[in-house]
């Protein structure tokens, strides 16, 4: 039976008369018959204005660790504000938070921010600063955020885009960026070691920055090969590059200590946003304390005028004291696991070929191959319509990962065995009706 939609859609037809595509981010834009409005979240759960209830796999694009609206970190959040939300000095929160970050990650030093965006631009700037260098290499398929230096090449690059391995097109994703921008980035594929060290070798006089997501956040959550982290730390120290980590998406998810502790390279700068808050704006810089030294007052800008609020900060505060006490990450690593081997087996019965990538809190699979993909080129030859029309089946049936397949599935804490379970049994019908109209 399909879902009904009526007030969803009379609210989004509202929503399009007073806000551009009736979102506020385009990300959120489906279409004008899928775009849906969400009216609550608890838990696992978020529900739709028709009261439509899904297990979320999206959990707002990551930031959600715990489940929405988390006793804990809601409490914290009203308890604080009671006192205020914003002063022109320090508070004692953001000394709290940022010892908190220091124990966790092993970072000397830490600078709050807002958003992700906002702490890979300045961690770029401090960069630049700290070496006297401009340009930086990024990685293809790789998003580092909503400002004009890294919207190349990202996740929406089309396959005919993206040029000759050897010579990588810098393919720019949105008009209004000025051309002269393009000559500051590299694009590289991920995983490549020769194109990595020929560049470096090459240009490293130029370069202030490699920043990389340990692993490709916007496609799949494609896995680093061995060696392949290490390499980008040897060229860094070898050459006086600032080695930029971008933990957006992995920070506080796939270890307390975030992809340094898990995949055990330490990195000169290190972004967090995302989980670091279970929903809440907050972010934040962290880094070696000679290179965090650069952001000296009067000499390289940082600040922001809502940077270290109370409602974020307090979240943070809340979320990493559950993260660091509570057997949280360990449990979600055990219950993704669960679910990507229940995935694996229902493709493989329908003898449906895919690949599983990811780890267990951040995933996805490929559909129309048995190839792993080791960058984002692998992951485009995969059968996207294929993918998109499963995802469609399991949100009739009340499951909501995204529909497009470069945004890894998200697990949180409230993920139980019997949602693991109720999942896994949508999944399977799923399957069942897909392979039925092929």
């Amino acid at each position: 039976m399909a879902r009904d939609l009526t007030k969803t859609r009379a609210l989004f037809e509202r929503a399009k008369q007073v806000i551009p595509y009736g979102v506020n981010s385009n990300f959120r834009y489906w279409g004008d018959e899928e775009t849906l409005v969400a009216t609550r979240g608890e838990g696992a759960y978020i529900w739709d204005a028709d009261g439509n209830r899904y297990i979320d796999y999206r959990l707002a694009f990551g930031p959600i660790i715990l489940g929405h609206a988390y006793p804990a970190v809601v409490e914290r959040v009203a308890e604080a504000i009671r006192d205020g939300t914003t002063f022109a000095w320090t508070t004692p929160l953001e000394v709290q938070v940022a010892e908190r970050i220091v124990r966790m990650t092993g970072v000397d030093q830490v600078r709050l921010s807002n958003t992700g965006t906002e702490a890979t631009m300045h961690a770029l700037r401090i960069a630049r600063a700290y070496t006297s260098r401009e340009r930086f290499i990024k990685f293809e398929g790789q998003y580092h955020g909503m400002y004009d230096y890294v919207l190349f090449t990202t996740a929406g690059t089309p396959a005919s885009a993206l040029g000759s391995r050897r010579n990588p097109i810098n393919v720019q994703m949105s008009s209004g960026i000025p051309e002269g921008i393009r000559r500051y980035v590299i694009n590289l594929p991920f995983n490549d070691v020769e194109r990595l060290e020929e560049t470096v070798e090459a240009r490293w006089h130029e370069l202030a920055a490699i920043i990389v997501e340990p692993l490709l956040g916007n496609a799949a959550g494609i896995l680093p090969r061995p060696g392949w982290l290490e390499k980008i730390r040897e060229l860094c120290d070898r050459y006086g590059i600032v080695l930029i980590f971008d933990e957006v998406k992995t920070g506080f998810r796939i270890a307390n200590g975030g992809a340094q502790e898990y995949f055990g390279v330490r990195a000169d700068l290190v972004t967090y946003a995302k989980a670091m808050g279970n929903g809440f704006p907050i972010a934040a810089i962290g880094g070696r304390r000679e290179v965090m030294a650069t952001v000296e007052p009067g000499r390289v800008s940082h600040g922001g005028t809502y940077t270290g609020n109370a409602v974020g900060t307090a979240a943070a505060d809340a979320t990493l004291e559950v993260l660091e006490t509570k057997p949280i990450i360990k449990t979600i690593f055990r219950r993704g696991r669960q679910l990507m081997e229940g995935i694996h087996e229902i493709l493989t019965r329908a003898d449906i070929p895919h690949a599983m990538t990811g780890l267990p809190p951040i995933f996805s699979f490929i559909l129309g191959t048995d190839e792993e993909p080791v960058d984002f080129r692998g992951y485009i030859q995969g059968d996207e319509d294929l993918y998109e029309a499963l995802v469609m089946a399991l949100i009739e049936r009340g499951v909501m990962p995204d529909a497009d397949g470069r945004e890894p599935w998200f697990l949180c804490y409230s993920h139980d065995e019997e949602v693991i379970a109720d999942t896994l049994t949508a999944f399977e019908d799923a399957v069942r009706e897909v392979k039925s109209r092929s």
